[in-house]
């Protein structure tokens, strides 16, 4: 069996991260830190609420759709600002249906820390979503912070809303598809437990057998 990380180290240097020091080992004898997080940074999910008012919240979230088969669909290298639609899913379309997971591989986290992981990034278009929504997918992975264009408040609404409302459940900011030698993986990604929340930061991991 072999682990690997898909997910972003959080540390100061993230956008909506900021770390300091509680208690230290030489002081108190134990070493601690405050973590202040926004609720969408580094690889996290999104909970419907995110984008519904009536949206199921992060504690409600079914936490076997977080677990189990994953296909990896490889994009890579996209271009920046790729419409991803559904005849770029190729010979995997035909293939796709009811509770399928899929990662959407695109290289996009190597671009981390620059203007254009979040301002020019690949994403789901429209048509796409409302397709995946009709094939019934589980769950969508995707390495961009966001599925659809952060700076497009239409097309961000319009993505998110439609994803949401199929009960497709959204990963974003995922690192790492690069690393997997095989097309079906065991993916794993849970969030923390927060009443009522709208996204979380998670450990999503790929286990090959």
């Amino acid at each position: 069996m072999r682990v690997i990380d898909l997910s972003l180290a959080v540390n100061d240097f993230m956008p909506g991260v900021s770390v300091s020091v509680a208690k230290r080992l030489e002081v108190e004898g134990w070493n601690a830190t405050t973590l202040n997080l926004y609720s969408h940074c580094g690889t996290h999910m999104d909970a419907p609420r995110h984008f519904l008012s009536d949206g199921a919240t992060l504690d409600e979230q079914d936490l076997s759709v977080c677990v189990g088969e994953a296909t990896v669909i490889n994009l890579a290298p996209a271009t920046p600002r790729q419409l991803i639609d559904v005849e770029d899913l190729g010979s995997h379309a035909e293939k796709i249906g009811p509770g399928a997971r899929l990662l959407f591989r695109t290289d996009w986290h190597k671009r981390f820390g620059t203007p254009e992981y979040r301002n020019e990034l690949p994403r789901i278009s429209l048509n796409l979503a409302n397709w995946l929504v009709e094939r019934q997918v589980a769950m969508i992975g995707v390495e961009p912070p966001s599925v659809a264009d952060v700076n497009n408040a239409r097309e961000l609404t319009d993505v998110h809303q439609t994803l949401f409302r199929g009960n497709v459940l959204i990963v974003e900011g995922i690192a790492h598809l690069d690393k997997l030698t095989q097309e079906t993986v065991e993916f794993i990604a849970l969030p923390m437990k927060v009443t009522g929340g709208d996204g979380s930061p998670v450990r999503a991991i790929a286990i090959e057998k």
